[in-house]
């Protein structure tokens, strides 16, 4: 059964194309900087937005009109799965995602729900030996569910504590089976809603030691994918432990795991920690942490994570400036964690969603690829940090001086000078190179 019978296969036709169903940016063959555009933007589809989201929200029931609810259980689960591989056959897209509730509905028991998950795998390794789309991640859920009221690794119940420990272990030898490239951790309920009943260091003990048994048996069952954890604050708990980049990475090194670990990072869930999204890519860049990206936006005007798919061309320029400048994303990918809006019902809207979001990638992707070639924010930078290159500032990048050189160096000085930082211009010329790069370039 077709439930997209009426969408052909989506074709790269060029920016002057009418066509709703055709890339007018996204060129999956053509190559920058060495590289293909599918090579660069390794796309993915997310599971669970796509094919479980409904269109409900905290004011009004579920809008989405699906041709594969008409089922239920274990026929919905193996409908949606129809629904998805015919939709990444004609999207062309490499990847998908998905946690484990979202291929298979929960049973009355942990063991009657890996039977279930067990049955939708051995189909999706079936899709999966005709389909060129694989695995980028899978991750288990551990929040849905009243299970979880307190949490999953941090829960102050033991067997909560274990219940988790044994939906991530199926999920590591799912990931294994089906060629994953990366496992994710999301700690939706790692957290705290009031330090009043909370002992902090219990709960981030025990999230340390359920990593490590998590890395531990990954190389006991010779999965060698990259573990990649997702920061995301405020929801739902008051204070996540997962908050930011930052908070990521100084857990990791606390508990020594910043060998094992990189970073999953969502636009949207930037925002609500109130970075913008280039500042926690660069964050994790810098230290070597950048993994994945969850390629959404945020609404600024509300205070919640929206998931819309992503059209800002300039963020998705300074996104993949970032990636760029990382040497692309490894065993990651850009996951389309979005999901279409409420009034968005038609099963056609996913193709324009994702439609969207891959060209204004591509977009981004070949602007971020001129300024790098042409140096045009590098030269700024390096220009603007020119006073470190001799005299002074020099012996401090090489460590040759201490506080009475250096305040020998200041009581002389009569007058320091500054130059501006430009950011005006330095925005313009963004702009210049957003509006200009598909210009014919004489």
């Amino acid at each position: 059964m077709s439930y997209f019978k009426n969408i052909e296969k989506v074709n790269f036709e060029g920016p002057a194309s009418t066509n709703p169903y055709a890339f007018k940016f996204y060129n999956p063959t053509e190559k920058v900087a060495g590289k293909t555009m599918e090579e660069h933007l390794r796309f993915g589809v997310a599971y669970w937005h796509t094919f479980v989201e409904d269109g409900s929200d905290p004011f009004g029931v579920g809008t989405m009109q699906r041709p594969w609810d008409t089922y239920s259980d274990m026929d919905l689960a193996k409908a949606r799965l129809d629904a998805a591989f015919e939709m990444f056959e004609k999207l062309d897209v490499p990847y998908f995602c998905f946690h484990d509730v979202d291929i298979a509905p929960e049973g009355s028991s942990l063991r009657e729900t890996n039977q279930n998950l067990d049955t939708i795998v051995g189909i999706m390794k079936d899709y999966m030996k005709d389909s060129k789309t694989k695995l980028l991640w899978n991750t288990a859920n551990n929040f849905t569910h009243p299970r979880f009221i307190h949490g999953a690794a941090t829960s102050n119940n033991a067997d909560a504590f274990a219940y988790a420990a044994a939906k991530v272990k199926k999920q590591l030898e799912i990931g294994k089976e089906l060629g994953g490239e990366s496992y994710v951790f999301w700690g939706g309920r790692e957290g705290y809603e009031t330090l009043l009943n909370t002992d902090m260091k219990l709960e981030m003990d025990n999230l340390g030691r359920f990593f490590h048994m998590a890395v531990d048996y990954a190389k006991e069952i010779g999965f060698d994918a990259q573990f990649l954890i997702e920061p995301k604050p405020k929801e739902p708990m008051k204070h996540q432990y997962d908050f930011d980049v930052a908070t990521g990475y100084a857990f990791l090194q606390k508990y020594n795991l910043q060998d094992d670990f990189k970073f999953n990072i969502e636009a949207n869930h930037a925002t609500l920690a109130g970075h913008t999204f280039e500042h926690e890519l660069h964050y994790a860049r810098v230290n070597d942490m950048l993994g994945s990206v969850d390629a959404n936006q945020g609404d600024l005007l509300l205070g919640w994570d929206t998931d819309e798919f992503p059209t800002d061309l300039y963020t998705t320029t300074l996104a993949m400036y970032e990636i760029l400048k990382n040497g692309g994303l490894g065993k990651g990918g850009l996951n389309f964690d979005a999901k279409v809006r409420r009034g968005s019902f038609e099963p056609e809207d996913l193709f324009h969603a994702h439609i969207a979001g891959m060209d204004s990638y591509a977009v981004g992707l070949k602007v971020a690829n001129r300024l790098l070639e042409d140096k045009a924010l590098e030269n700024i930078v390096t220009n603007r940090y020119s006073s470190y290159n001799e005299g002074i500032g020099s012996n401090i990048i090489q460590n040759k001086t201490d506080f009475h050189q250096l305040e020998d160096h200041a009581l002389n000085l009569t007058n320091i000078e500054h130059q501006s930082g430009h950011l005006e211009q330095i925005k313009a010329t963004i702009n210049q190179y957003v509006l200009t790069t598909f210009a014919e370039r004489k």
